[in-house]
């Protein structure tokens, strides 16, 4: 099982690696990260912190420590950058970024979350977050939200839902699909996002890629997730909108690589075979980041620089 387990996580994609430096308590960093990623054979891995872009890091690892691995990033619209602030958009995808997240720790759903209990503590004490809605007094979506929604489908890039309310999910995304956005994507919809099995159906019929965490099961906080409550995960929105990220790198938990194994074992348990295992941990975050299109515009490029 273990052969077979190591066999399916090459050309897997991590698109929710939480390594460091941050102002949160990592257990790797980026580099350790790659490192780890290119001993398994993973074909990409996304960083991801919520209080800054990693990808200017991205960019300068890539050259210097080229690899087998793509380094993937987005931009954070938390406090940090400033919120809804279309130059931090404009100028991670000039670095390359390919997503954007909906607020996350600064979000009011994650807020009003952490009333007894604060997710994604930091090491030290940082300013208290200031509440971020897409939503106006009405609950319709901002203006300056609208702009962002612009630049993300200029650049074809993925919408993420963040740590918004699933309430607040439904008029983004249906605002996204007037606006040309075609890539949207749900991060762990049954933690702090409340979705039931319904909306998660729904989601992926309005083409929503549905990412559930491997934190959830392999985690500290894994004893409350059970393999029913995968597959329920699964079948709600359907094997071809799912996505299996880590979500890991904190202190505590087991590493992403570490995290994708537990939840493939948790995979082949429940009965998933071989294909339906490879489309959520690569083929279908490749489709969604667009890594299916750089594999054919690579392969077009190969044909035409060989000689007639």
């Amino acid at each position: 099982m273990s052969d077979r387990i190591t066999q399916l996580l090459k050309g897997a994609i991590d698109l929710h690696c939480h390594s460091g430096p941050s102002v949160m308590p990592r257990r790797l960093n980026h580099v350790e990260a790659i490192r780890e990623g290119e001993a398994a054979g993973l074909r990409a891995i996304l960083f991801k912190d919520h209080y800054y872009s990693v990808t200017p890091v991205a960019a300068l690892l890539d050259e210097i420590m080229p690899g087998s691995v793509k380094l993937l990033t987005g931009v954070p619209l938390n406090n940090t950058i400033g919120g809804f602030n279309p130059y931090a958009v404009e100028h991670g995808f000039k670095l390359g970024a390919r997503l954007v997240w909906m607020p996350t720790f600064s979000s009011a759903n994650h807020i009003r979350h952490s009333h007894r209990k604060q997710f994604l503590p930091t090491k030290d004490k940082m300013l208290d977050p200031t509440m971020l809605t897409v939503v106006d007094d009405r609950g319709k979506l901002k203006d300056e939200v609208k702009r962002i929604l612009d630049q993300i489908a200029e650049y074809d890039a993925v919408l993420s839902a963040g740590h918004l309310h699933i309430s607040e999910i439904w008029p983004l995304f249906t605002e996204a699909k007037t606006r040309g956005i075609t890539r949207l994507l749900v991060n762990h919809p049954t933690f702090l996002i409340g979705c039931t099995p319904a909306d998660m159906g729904e989601l992926a019929k309005m083409g929503a890629y549905l990412e559930h965490s491997c934190c959830m099961w392999a985690g500290v906080q894994g004893k409350n997730y059970s393999h029913d409550s995968l597959k329920m995960c699964i079948e709600s929105g359907g094997v071809a909108n799912t996505i299996i990220g880590s979500d890991l790198g904190q202190v505590g938990n087991p590493t992403p690589v570490e995290g994708l194994r537990y939840v493939i074992q948790m995979l082949i348990d429940i009965g998933y075979g071989d294909d339906d295992i490879s489309a959520m941990i690569g083929d279908n975050p490749a489709r969604l980041v667009g890594l299916d299109l750089d594999d054919a515009a690579a392969e077009t490029a190969a044909r035409q620089a060989q000689p007639a």
